[in-house]
């Protein structure tokens, strides 16, 4: 079983060009996310294959960080960690209860770029997000190859752009014995109505419970939350 309540907080460069009507340099909003609960299986396949199912939900929030409905998340993964190596896949579906709300969020209805929607209207179409390691350990020294895509897979509304993008990067981490540190570093590869494209970098410290498990963990997170990732 798993819990989280994030908080967030986002800063925004906005150019003119992009949306006259918002007349600052940029925007700046936080708040605590949905919170969730998952429920979550894993099975050992053997020979260092494993694969996990993970069902839960993130329920309606009012927040400006926040998605306005309640929504199912379904999580898939397969993983090979073994003889040094740690290989693995996470594939995340969302499905919204609402495609569409009554309540400004940070994924408007068409009609604006701005961070709340004129029409008043949060648009929450379903998703499906991916998330790749392919790394191996050196002694204490970890290097991999990361990746990540996000895809919505439909139009809640007509004149809705569907938004798609991948990224990958690379991994580097060292074993301290206590803790082990880890950075990596992404760039979008390809993007669909996203306005740009991103390069992206994330630190993590991880402490280990299990000094024989493989210590990679996931993937780096997926796409930010305004493309439809929980």
């Amino acid at each position: 079983m798993l819990a989280a309540w994030p908080a967030i907080e986002a800063g925004v460069q906005t150019h003119p060009s992009l949306d006259p009507a918002l007349n600052v340099p940029g925007s700046y909003v936080s708040g605590m996310y949905n919170p969730a609960v998952f429920g979550q299986l894993a099975w050992d396949l053997g020979y260092g294959w494993g694969f996990s199912y993970l069902l839960g939900a993130y329920f309606d929030y009012h927040s400006p960080v926040a998605w306005s409905d309640t929504s199912l998340n379904q999580r898939f993964a397969l993983s090979y960690t073994a003889n040094d190596w740690a290989l693995t896949a996470n594939v995340i579906w969302g499905i919204h209860t609402e495609s569409v709300t009554d309540r400004p969020q940070l994924s408007p209805c068409p009609a604006s770029v701005s961070v709340v929607s004129p029409t008043g209207l949060g648009c929450n179409p379903n998703f499906i997000n991916i998330d790749l390691t392919a790394g191996r350990s050196f002694g204490k020294w970890q290097v991999a190859w990361v990746g990540f895509g996000s895809w919505d897979l439909n139009e809640p509304i007509l004149g809705y752009q569907k938004q798609s993008q991948f990224a990958t990067g690379g991994l580097l981490g060292y074993d301290f014995g206590p803790v082990i540190l880890q950075g990596y570093i992404t760039a979008d590869v390809y993007e669909k109505n996203y306005g740009g494209r991103d390069v992206r970098g994330w630190a993590r410290i991880i402490l280990p419970l299990n000094v024989a498990g493989a210590p990679f963990g996931p993937s780096p997170p997926p796409a930010t939350m305004v493309r439809g990732s929980r």
